[in-house]
């Protein structure tokens, strides 16, 4: 909100529940949502609520993270030190085709999906893992379950992961991170 008045651009924002969207039935001509709808408990109901809220002729545009991405990686990287809540299903899921078509398909006149890449940049793996640790939900949540050995290993298996991707030569950190981008044209 605060960028776009700054931009002075006529916008207005509302938090809301995106499993419980408060907008009447075909309401937007377009529903976006990067790196976000992804985390919702309960995957089905966000994707109907995304559906719902679309106009006939409309698009749904999302950027997913992918399971084989980087930050697909770290998901599995932290859910091998502490699993997920029962029931809830990886925010990956959201970066596979078939779990798009599943959602999607039966009211979707047309879906296009492409892989693309964001690179993150950071001074160092340890300089990624500090950021990532206070300000990245998913590893802030963990890190703050586990005890000092656990965050300890944690910390270190990040750093192995980073390692693993890391494009630089330099001692710095350049990861390209594999997401999902799709459009979904409603029915």
């Amino acid at each position: 909100a605060e960028r776009a008045a700054a931009e002075r651009l006529p916008m207005a924002t509302r938090v809301a529940d995106a499993e419980a969207l408060p907008f009447d039935d075909a309401s937007f001509d377009v529903v976006t949502s990067t790196f976000g709808v992804m985390f919702t408990p309960d995957q089905p109901r966000a994707a109907a609520e995304l559906m719902r809220v679309c106009r006939p002729g409309g698009k749904i545009g999302l950027a997913n993270w992918t399971p084989q991405g980087f930050i697909g990686q770290l998901f599995r990287t932290i859910g091998s030190h502490l699993p997920p809540p029962a029931g809830v299903m990886s925010p990956a899921r959201w970066g596979t085709p078939e779990f798009i078509r599943e959602q999607f398909e039966a009211k979707a006149s047309a879906i296009e999906l492409q892989e693309r890449h964001f690179v993150f940049r950071y001074g160092s793996a340890e300089h990624f893992l500090q950021v990532f640790r206070t300000m990245y939900g998913p590893t802030l949540k963990a890190f703050a379950a586990l005890d000092e050995p656990g965050k300890e290993k944690l910390a270190a298996d990040i750093v192995a992961l980073v390692e693993r991707f890391n494009r630089a030569g330099d001692g710095t950190m350049v990861v390209p991170s594999e997401y999902l981008e799709v459009v979904v044209v409603k029915r």
